[in-house]
């Protein structure tokens, strides 16, 4: 499914020229290794600046994190165990788009879902590349005004998540202690942190 953003259909399907920046790369060879309900991989062959190497990329969508701040000064959060780090994270709500799906419309479904607030607002703090060494993943995180709406109704591979509030003193506290460990999670904070400065300042 990620291959057909690129036009590809082949297990070697693409050649070319780009130029990124001032260096100078050519596509040889791109295979097509997996295509999963979330993550696809590709391994490319490129020369770059005259040197043929490999390169295993990550295929995501994207994803929108949402920074839910409620009018009586409580940030929303969620705890969930991440099996790829077989850790009990706290996280900031997030989700990957679905095909076609934008990313204020994501976050807005992934809030609800997940915590059962409804954003009346969005606001754009960041867009990210968390891992740009291996994946084309761009995470697009937003400042929420959010309101209770109801319970939360995550999806079923998401059964245990809990729904924990704090302020945004405590959540840096948390994160300055080394008891916050996830990455979109720390930048949702100090973005937030830097905006409620910057309009204390007249800055923001």
């Amino acid at each position: 499914m990620f291959h057909d953003r690129l036009g590809l259909s082949a297990p070697i399907i693409y050649c070319g020229f780009s130029i990124v920046s001032a260096v100078r790369l050519r596509v040889l060879e791109v295979r097509r290794i997996y295509s999963g309900r979330t993550v696809g991989l590709r391994v490319e062959k490129i020369a770059i600046d005259g040197k043929v190497i490999e390169r295993e990329i990550v295929e995501h969508r994207g994803a929108a994190v949402v920074v839910p701040w409620r009018e009586d000064g409580k940030l929303v959060l969620i705890r969930q165990y991440r099996r790829a780090v077989n850790s009990e994270l706290l996280e900031f709500p997030a989700g990957t788009l679905e095909p076609g799906e934008d990313a204020e419309s994501c976050a807005r479904r992934e809030l609800l879902e997940e915590t059962g607030h409804q954003a009346l607002s969005l606001e754009r703090l960041a867009t990210l590349y968390p891992a740009p060494g291996y994946t084309e993943e761009v995470m697009h995180v937003f400042l929420a005004r959010a309101v209770p709406k109801g319970p939360p109704s995550p999806e079923d591979d998401e059964e245990g998540m809990k729904v924990v509030t704090m302020t945004l003193d405590e959540l840096i506290e948390m994160i300055l202690k080394g008891e916050v460990s996830d990455a979109k999670t720390v930048v949702g904070a100090f973005m937030l942190k830097e905006r409620v400065q910057g309009c204390l300042t007249g800055k923001g």
